[in-house]
């Protein structure tokens, strides 16, 4: 067996989903790219995305204490990458999607996008370069054709990834396995 080394402690663990967050800035909505995205309760939903402080989507978030998470597919993959190239307070990003708009007024959501949620902050966390916005999931848009058996699926959805450091986008791999199940026979030697 290998011995383990120490490498650099900003090195980003594996995976980070790629999400487009929308918000609306000074009256327009903006759209920005974001990786730092999680679940954070399930009772009631709630989603967590971290923003680096100089954002200007930030600035939505924290006027109007809502905003949409929308999960692109792999056929996306060049406009999502645009949205988070440019600064919303320099271009007008309102135009890269065609936008949808569900029950909260401040969290617009990308039509194009298989997946998307609605969410309303709950708290924001101040870290020491990013902000984290939790939010309360106030509702889930999809269409028929990216369910299966009533469920989202993630082949249909073709959602990909980001990986840190190389700065590459990857798309999702193959079943494995089932979670909480396949482990179930597994001896401790």
């Amino acid at each position: 067996m290998m011995e383990k080394m120490k490498i650099d402690n900003s090195t980003r663990l594996y995976t980070m989903p790629v999400v487009v967050v929308g918000t609306v800035v000074e009256g327009r909505i903006n759209y920005l790219t974001a990786a730092w995205v999680c679940h954070v309760n399930s009772n009631p939903p709630m989603i967590g995305v971290a923003l680096g402080k100089g954002h200007y989507t930030n600035k939505g978030i924290r006027e109007h204490k809502e905003f949409g998470i929308s999960i692109p597919s792999v056929d996306l993959l060049k406009a999502v990458d645009y949205a988070g190239l440019m600064s919303g307070a320099k271009v007008d990003k309102s135009k890269i999607f065609e936008s949808f708009e569900g029950q909260l007024k401040y969290a617009p959501m990308v039509r194009n996008c298989p997946l998307s949620a609605e969410c309303k902050v709950v708290t924001t966390v101040d870290l020491p370069g990013s902000e984290f916005f939790i939010g309360e999931i106030a509702g889930v848009y999809t269409e028929e054709r990216y369910l299966t058996g009533g469920k989202p699926d993630i082949k249909k959805i073709k959602p990909f990834l980001l990986t840190m450091p190389d700065s590459r986008y990857r798309e999702v791999g193959e079943v494995i396995g089932n979670a909480w199940s396949v482990g179930k026979d597994f001896q401790i030697r």
